[in-house]
């Protein structure tokens, strides 16, 4: 009698035999809602300059948004106040903090950008690390030609058999995992006399991701020292993966240390976009945190080493109490990983400036939505665990960023909703001269242009900062400057970067808004393969996808033309954006359109001239070869 699919699935497990003996560690389920008194155990001394680092960054950000809510007060106050004018100066002191608060993290980053230190045991000295690669339908052939290069890097370093690889399957599919099971047995036996690799399926994909880590962690944790947790799109020089190793060996305290991954490898516009700003601005605002983190830092799920055994002992994740999406498994788990090994005593640090750390980005807006998405109701989910017993301060903080990079949008679009309202207000409703109480005057509403430029001004300030200081520190930097196309390179592609930033930001503001409504509506997301070619959607299916976007737009821009000129031209990047929402995902989603901007010498990066790899086509013809 045949087989189901669903039956051929459940048989589908890798032998044991090609699997190494269990040494199985116990992984108790934390409890959330007791701690012994004093909060978190010390992981460590700091280095005293931490806290003034967070000194700096709260006070820098403290100032910035009472500046900026001072002048949208003065701006928008007349004779009376109103509550829909305390709602919008509300509104736009949390929005302003928000981006205030990246300002001055960014500032810190610049000041400490080469005084981060770190100590590294010798290499005799490293404990046996497992390197793993949690797969879940993804290309086997694509993972597995990363996992060589890897394989054969550690072996360059002399640290191949301080090394395993081990590739941990949530697949469900029969065909899928059939060729999964095929492509990987052929890694292992061309990496036979350099590194052992070793390929398990569960039968069970309880909890998902974090359920996979936790299912290796007791079966063979008990072997292993370390284990550095990679995605499928990840790639980490040999030497980089040795440092990290080096690294936790010379600090007994640590738990968790994490590299900062940089986008590559990705052609079309958007990706080639988001690709130049992480590299270019991503270290300074990444330097920041490092530095007002110190060794209460935060986990972002891959390219990071961990103490195994203290992560068994301190990062058992339970059920969170009620229906999904926001009970059930934890769906952003590293960040709450992060926050319970540091409860437990255990120090969480990034190396920001150890460099050969990639990952790949979206190649478009909607791949970048579909992935969003699941990433957005993980985050909410943490509203349920600021008040776990016995966090660090900092990270509750972690969970606050993380809800925060979510609710921003939502907040955005009722600052937009709140303004153009009082507009409408302003404009037809007649104004109360005389107030209560004695005045010998009439109260005069009056629009103070001066200051609405001067807060104009300020904003612009808070959110071109990082990226003026990210361009600066390029140019000071001979390598990085060359990278990206010399110091022309780098104005033109500042500027390309903020024109299209300013045209897809109010997409994903009504995007990721629109997540938080299905999350808050109780809409689980589920848990989708993702789509990691480059092949840009039809036409015909963005300008559905974005049909309501584009009405948006052109309801705003012909309310805001309707209230005054001045509001139609203020708004107009907004009204853009959205009216040709559509269009925008499909130009940069092109790879084509990536080429002509690498031609053009913009959003040009220093790994296309020298990749992770050696055995990498460095030319400029064997690169767009590889994007075909």
């Amino acid at each position: 009698m045949a087989l189901s699919v669903d039956k051929i699935v459940d048989l589908a497990p890798a032998k044991d035999d090609s699997l190494p003996p269990e040494s199985r560690l116990e992984m108790p389920v934390q409890d959330l809602r007791h701690w012994p008194p004093g909060g978190a155990l010390p992981a460590g001394r700091s280095h005293p300059s931490i806290h003034v680092c967070r000194w700096f960054v709260f006070s820098a950000t403290l100032a910035l948004t009472g500046l900026g809510t001072y002048e949208i007060y003065q701006v928008i106050s007349p004779a009376d106040i109103t509550w829909l004018q305390v709602i919008f100066a509300g509104l736009f002191a949390v929005t302003f903090a928000w981006i205030s608060f990246a300002c001055a993290s960014a500032v810190l980053g610049f000041l400490c950008l080469r005084r981060q230190r770190y100590v590294l045991a010798d290499k005799d000295k490293i404990g046996r690390t497992a390197l793993l690669m949690p797969v879940y339908h993804e290309d086997p052939e694509t993972v597995a030609e990363a996992l060589g290069r890897m394989g054969r890097a550690l072996a360059a370093e002399d640290a191949g058999k301080s090394f395993d690889i081990f590739v941990l399957s949530d697949s469900r599919e029969a065909a899928h995992i059939r060729n999964e099971v095929q492509v990987f047995a052929k890694l292992r036996e061309q990496l036979s006399d350099v590194i052992a690799v070793y390929y398990r399926r569960r039968a069970d994909n309880h909890h998902k991701k974090a359920g996979n880590i936790a299912d290796f962690v007791t079966r063979w944790g008990g072997t292993y020292e370390a284990m550095i947790v990679l995605d499928a799109d990840s790639m980490m020089a040999g030497s980089t993966l040795v440092t990290l190793a080096r690294a936790l060996a010379a600090d007994p305290k640590a738990g968790i240390i994490q590299s900062l991954p940089l986008l590559h490898n990705r052609w079309t516009l958007y990706a080639r976009m988001q690709q130049f700003a992480g590299r270019v601005y991503g270290p300074i605002v990444a330097n920041g945190l490092a530095a007002w983190h110190g060794r209460d830092g935060n986990y972002w799920g891959h390219n990071a080493i961990i103490r195994v055994k203290a992560f068994a002992e301190a990062a058992g994740l339970p059920e969170l109490e009620g229906r999904k999406p926001f009970g059930g498994h934890v769906m952003s788990h590293d960040f709450v990983e992060a926050a319970l090994m540091r409860r437990a005593g255990w120090a969480v640090y990034m190396l920001p400036g150890l460099g050969g750390s990639y990952e790949e980005t979206p190649p478009n807006l909607i791949e970048l939505a579909a992935r969003d998405r699941r990433w957005s109701q993980g985050n909410l989910q943490h509203m349920k665990l600021l008040t776990v017993k016995g966090l660090h301060w900092v990270s509750r903080i972690h969970f606050l960023q993380g809800i925060m990079s979510y609710l921003a949008s939502p907040l955005w679009l009722f600052l937009l909703m709140t303004g153009l309202v009082l507009s409408t207000v302003a404009k037809y409703t007649e104004p109360n001269y005389f107030p209560e109480g004695f005045s010998l005057f009439p109260a005069w509403p009056v629009f103070d242009p001066e200051r609405a430029l001067r807060l104009f001004t300020l904003t612009m300030a808070v959110l071109f900062v990082p990226k003026i200081l990210g361009i600066l520190a390029a140019l000071l930097n001979p390598e990085l400057r060359r990278g990206c196309g010399g110091a022309i390179g780098l104005f033109k592609s500042l500027l390309a970067e903020s024109f299209l930033s300013a045209l897809l930001s109010p997409i994903m503001m009504l995007i990721q808004s629109g997540f938080v409504l299905d999350v808050l509506l109780g809409r689980d997301s589920g848990w989708k393969a993702q789509k990691r070619t480059e092949e840009a959607p039809p036409f015909n299916e963005l300008l559905y996808k974005h049909a309501w976007h584009i009405v948006t737009g052109v309801l705003v821009g012909v309310l805001a033309f309707l209230i005054t000129t001045q509001t139609f031209l203020w708004l107009s990047p907004i009204v853009l954006g959205l009216a040709l929402s559509a269009y925008v995902s499909w130009v940069t989603g092109l790879v084509s359109v990536g080429k002509r901007a690498w031609a053009w010498n913009i959003f040009r990066i220093p790994e296309e001239a020298q990749p992770v790899f050696g055995d990498q086509d460095t030319s400029p013809e064997g690169r767009l070869a590889a994007a075909e």
